[in-house]
């Protein structure tokens, strides 16, 4: 085996830092993103709604990522009267006031029961209650695991019939399927 001097190795060194160092700010072709929120091989890897209401008045905005293998769901009221308030995606990408019934049944793709607290639970559309204060804002950030935006597949939310976003009247109480008891639909936001 040929010894190597100490020039050699510092310069082998070097090279090897470089190659990591470059490696290490890049990611895979499906995670590279245009201006539109498409990746390089024309995955969409974000999505806006707004969230209206019957009459048509912007109630919150919401902003889904792919993360990974999750998605990130981030929702932000403005103007809705203090309170909490049952928030889930749905498997329809439909929002037909006044009851906004047309976004279907919350996204399912697993057969689950509803609610984080259900020990049958949970549907992936699940998520946390909207807390709004008194000055009528209000937000959170949820991440759903094993879950993409597009690309097909069961674990897919937007497939071809979209997805929508909803506010339901009360907050979801976690447990009681399909919808946590959380009332009427008030706010509806088309995905994609």
């Amino acid at each position: 085996m040929a010894r190597m001097d100490l020039r050699t190795m510092t310069a082998l060194v070097g090279v090897a830092g470089l190659a990591i160092a470059g490696c290490a700010g890049k990611r895979g072709p499906d995670v590279a993103t245009d201006s539109g929120g498409q990746s390089a091989s024309g995955q969409r890897l974000s999505v806006e709604a707004d969230l209206r209401d019957p009459t048509n008045r912007t109630r919150a905005r919401a902003e889904i990522a792919q993360v990974g293998d999750s998605i990130r769901v981030k929702i932000a009221s403005a103007g809705l009267a203090a309170g909490a308030y049952g928030a889930h995606l749905h498997a329809v990408g439909r929002c037909e006031a006044p009851t906004f019934e047309s976004a279907g049944a919350h996204w399912n793709p697993g057969g689950q029961m509803h609610g984080k607290d259900n020990p049958q639970g949970m549907h992936k559309g699940d998520l946390p209650n909207l807390l709004v204060g008194a000055d009528g804002q209000g937000r959170f950030e949820f991440t759903v695991p094993d879950a993409t935006l597009t690309g097909g597949g069961i674990r897919t939310l937007l497939d071809s019939d979209g997805a929508a976003i909803v506010i339901h009247q009360r907050p979801d109480d976690y447990r009681t399927d399909p919808s946590g008891n959380s009332g009427a639909r008030i706010a509806c936001g088309v995905l994609g």
